[in-house]
């Protein structure tokens, strides 16, 4: 199998989920037989924002003959991962090169894991929620939008409020009665917008 690790491996992070990975060749008579390629091991070590650790899951991307370089797609915003290079010749791997670490910058999240109105009165709704599964970072804030739906489906004015993250709940006030809403909830990160969840209800008629 070949003598050597790849040296100076250098990782280059381009987005929340895509890294450039680069390294030097190493010198052809180590490589002690038919030169395949180079194998980029790599694997997340956390969530920046979730301190669970669970079994690690070890991934592999082969790239064939002399290449320097290669991407990594797929990767989780805000994580922190490890990786190393080793050079593959007929017979197996060389050594791995020493473990690099890089980190992934924030995303945008997940849709919030649920949006439930409930309590309907003449003129409140009580909305709850449940925090995006994937947060790809820290939340800064959720986006409610909102606005009433008539008999023939038209739709009224929209509504917009920034609700704080660390809410889990809210109370709609100043609502009309026996009106039909359709809401649109989403969560912030300092990236920008996640995606929406939509939910309709209704208030009641009367008491």
């Amino acid at each position: 199998v070949p003598m050597v690790a790849p040296g100076n491996v250098q990782v280059h992070v381009i987005n929340s989920t895509l890294a450039k990975v680069h390294w030097d060749p190493v010198p052809l008579k180590t490589v002690r037989g038919h030169l395949q390629g180079y194998k980029v091991y790599y694997w997340k070590v956390q969530s920046l924002s979730r301190r669970s650790r669970r079994h690690v899951e070890k991934k592999i991307l082969t790239f064939r003959g002399n290449k320097t370089f290669g991407m990594l797609p797929g990767l989780e915003p805000y994580s922190s991962y490890k990786l190393n290079v080793r050079v593959v010749n007929g017979k197996g791997e060389g050594p791995a090169s020493p473990d690099k670490v890089f980190k992934t910058p924030e995303g945008v999240p997940s849709s919030p894991s649920f949006l439930k109105i409930t309590n309907p009165t003449l003129d409140s709704l009580t909305l709850e929620w449940g925090l995006p599964t994937h947060p790809n970072g820290v939340l800064t804030s959720y986006i409610l939008k909102f606005q009433p739906i008539n008999n023939t489906h038209e739709l009224g004015p929209l509504v917009e409020i920034r609700i704080p993250a660390n809410e889990s709940s809210l109370i709609l006030k100043n609502l009309n009665y026996s009106t039909r809403y359709k809401f649109y909830f989403n969560a912030q990160t300092s990236v920008g917008s996640g995606s929406q969840i939509t939910e309709e209800a209704v208030t009641i008629m009367d008491e």
